[in-house]
């Protein structure tokens, strides 16, 4: 009987993570250089963007696009030449693979596969963003790039809306502003520090509360660039006192009307109403009474 042989792989590749500048190209290390230099293939989010990247740095090695859309094609690829023991360079357009970028998939594949993943430091938004924020740098939560749906935002922001953690959330800069809007809503009117365009020519930090920013944007017309959002964490303290009560992001609402805004963001009744009665420093029988009347 012919049983089919699996190849024999006499030493596995490595697939170093390589994180590439935000902005500003003197953020390249020596050591993500050297990587790229020896690597056999740099897999990219856009061989556009990194080939003038290896251009500056007289680095000549192949590339292959690597993205959101064509990943799981490329897996298999990828995951093939790392047996065969060639080393290969993971790269984004900007930061660090996996962080908000494709990557993460990869990176399971190899663990999985017992084939070694090798991260470099290097340029990333979320620790200079909170370092010069102003606002607690520990503990903090990073959230990537929110939902854009406004329902499906505010069901994401409730399950951290009493997190004792600084926020730090990626946004764009057309969206920034609603953000800010769904953010004062449902968290309350905190102190944030939007930081765009860092480490660029035009970096600028823009601290105040949400409604303060929000203000500030509408008056420029907008803002350009990339954007990065600190939010202060909970203060269980300050949620109990009435000032902050009154401007809680249901204070407008009935009583039934906070608990269908809970529904409508994916909550069943039960847990609704639990919720509510939570906010509103009610008994829970009283307020289930209450919306079953």
């Amino acid at each position: 009987m012919n049983v089919e042989q699996q190849p024999v792989y006499e030493q596995l590749g490595t697939l170093y993570l390589v994180p590439t500048p935000i902005g500003h190209l003197q953020d390249m290390t020596f050591r993500a250089i050297e990587c790229l230099k020896s690597a056999t293939l740099v897999a990219c989010e856009d061989t556009r963007v990194t080939k003038k990247l290896c251009n500056h740095f007289h680095i000549d090695t192949p590339l292959m696009s690597y993205h959101e859309h064509n990943k799981h094609a490329r897996e298999e690829e990828l995951i093939g030449k790392l047996k065969a023991g060639e080393d290969i360079a993971l790269t984004s357009d900007a930061g660090s693979p996996a962080i908000s970028d494709p990557g993460h998939e990869l990176v399971v594949s190899c663990v999985n596969e017992g084939i070694s993943v090798v991260p470099l430091p290097g340029a990333n938004a979320v620790v200079p963003a909170l370092t010069a924020s102003g606002l607690a740098p520990e503990p903090f939560v990073f959230l990537g790039f929110l939902e854009r749906k406004k329902k499906l935002k505010v069901k994401q922001l409730l399950s951290y809306k009493n997190i004792q953690a600084s926020l730090v959330i990626y946004e764009s800069p057309y969206r920034v502003k609603d953000t800010l809007s769904t953010l004062e809503e449902v968290l309350g009117n905190r102190q944030v520090c939007l930081a765009r365009e860092l480490t660029k020519i035009h970096e600028e930090f823009i601290r105040g509360s949400c409604q303060t920013v929000r203000e500030q944007i509408e008056e420029r017309g907008g803002v350009k660039g990339e954007c990065c959002l600190i939010v202060e964490g909970s203060d269980e303290q300050a949620d109990d006192t009435s000032e902050l009560k009154s401007t809680a992001w249901w204070s407008e609402y009935t009583l039934n009307e906070h608990i269908e805004q809970y529904i409508e963001s994916g909550m069943t009744t039960k847990d609704a109403i639990k919720q509510t009665s939570a906010d509103r420093n009610m008994k829970k029988r009283e307020v289930y009474n209450a919306y079953h009347q």
